[in-house]
């Protein structure tokens, strides 16, 4: 099969050298175990583990890796679940991410304005997941750590340079050959990068799953995701709250130094109004429509506005390929479990290269890539439906609906062992757990 892809200028940051042969083509082939595409925080991760494990890797980008730390670049922050936490424990990456990371020990959830500190909310629309509730498979850890985006990539970096992972960054793949033996990316340069496995880690609008011809199913939600950062005038203690209206959503998650990452999602006209007006307004609106949990919020630097959507994959493999992350699945930011989706697909799939690795078998078969399919598409799908239904659920405010939430909401407070389950699935603890997400090294 012959791909063509866009191209671009590109400079390469290679480590230690791959084997090269220059065979019959005038152009050399750098050859590697496995050549990702895509150095956001899934594909990173999967490098990472899979380097760690004795493989060979290369890791393609289309911006430099140092492009992404700055604090302008995207302005966004992740709830890194507990389980993920254990994978970059696993990984070595996670003392490096601490003095960064705040924990966050509850997630508060309301309908309507928020509690001051210390009032007692309804319950039949507010649920408190507390981290103490699942601390005996926490070992007493949180329920996340909150890292911002640069911080991640920072210690991503470090480690994959450490771990001698071979970098082609700012550069893009223009073409890619797969047969039954190898899958070739070819560089604009006209450099060419050989492994038996190719891995799309490429974002939601993935090129290399729409050049292999996978398809994928879903829809736009119509809202805009509103991203900042804020400083807060009371104490947030380490809480998340997630508060929901008809058509909209406002999550305030803590970071540290007394600062909170804002998602604020709006029906997309209001959300761009929101992004591109003047730091009073904004502010005066945010303190206005949340109420008095927090205290006053104010900016503390850019605004950033994403479209949000549901996009899944027809297939998460395809010829010596794989898709991780938002390439393989992208969802609505209501429940921050977007990324945590792509850590576990990375766990999963670095558990299953490696194991066949060993035992001798090609990593890039057919047979090898249907076990990674088959352990992420349940999860992957379920999470999805759920998410989409939480969205669609909150999406009106007719007074039946707003009774059926209400009537569900409070049995779920009350179900201890419902909230158990949903706090240690949404912590990746869950039912047939990768070794990285249980802290162990492959």
């Amino acid at each position: 099969m012959h791909i063509v892809i866009a191209a671009q200028r590109r400079r390469p940051l290679d480590g230690a050298r791959p084997e090269v042969d220059k065979g019959v083509m005038s152009d050399p082939i750098l050859r590697f175990d496995v050549v990702i595409a895509g150095a956001g925080p899934a594909g990173a991760t999967l490098a990472l583990a899979l380097a760690k494990a004795g493989l060979v890797v290369a890791i393609v980008d289309a911006e430099a890796l140092e492009t992404r730390l700055a604090p302008e670049f995207d302005g966004r922050a992740w709830a890194v679940a507990w389980g993920n936490v254990l994978q970059f424990k696993a990984l070595g990456v996670a003392d490096a991410l601490e003095p960064h990371a705040q924990p966050v020990t509850h997630i508060l959830v309301s309908e309507g304005p928020m509690p001051a500190a210390g009032a007692a909310p309804p319950r039949s629309v507010f649920l408190d997941f507390n981290s103490a509730e699942v601390s005996d498979e926490t070992g007493g850890g949180p329920l996340a750590w909150m890292v911002e985006n640069r911080h991640l990539r920072s210690a991503l970096n470090t480690a994959l340079e450490a771990a001698g992972v071979h970098a082609f960054a700012p550069a893009r793949v223009v073409g890619l050959e797969t047969d039954a033996r190898a899958a070739r990316f070819r560089l604009h340069d006209g450099r060419v990068l050989e492994a038996p496995l190719a891995v799309a880690a490429d974002g939601r609008n993935s090129r290399l799953r729409e050049a292999a011809g996978i398809g994928f199913h879903g829809w736009d939600y119509g809202q805009t995701g509103v991203v900042a950062t804020v400083e807060l005038d009371t104490p947030h203690q380490g809480v998340a709250h997630e508060y929901f209206m008809a058509g909209s959503a406002l999550a305030s998650l803590p970071l540290t130094d007394q600062r909170a990452s804002l998602v604020w999602v709006e029906p997309t006209a209001r959300g761009r109004a929101l992004a591109d007006a003047s730091p009073e307004a904004f502010e005066a609106h945010l303190n206005r429509r949340f109420g008095p949990a927090l205290g006053r919020a104010k900016l503390t630097g850019p605004r950033f506005s994403y479209p949000l959507g549901l996009r899944s994959a027809d297939a998460m493999v395809g010829a010596r390929l794989a898709l991780v992350g938002d390439a393989a699945h992208s969802i609505h930011p209501i429940a921050g479990q977007g990324l945590n989706l792509g850590f576990k697909d990375v766990a999963a799939l670095a558990e299953v290269v490696v194991d066949a690795q060993r035992l001798g078998e090609d990593i890039g078969s057919g047979l090898v890539l249907e076990r990674y399919a088959r352990w992420r598409r349940f999860d992957c799908a379920a999470f999805a439906v759920a998410t989409d239904g939480f969205v669609r659920a909150y999406g009106s405010d007719t007074p039946l609906l707003k009774a059926v939430r209400g009537a569900v909401v409070g049995a779920m407070n009350r179900s201890q062992g419902l909230k158990r389950a949903m706090m240690l699935n949404a912590g990746g603890l869950l039912g047939d757990v990768p070794k990285l997400l249980r802290g162990q090294t492959l």
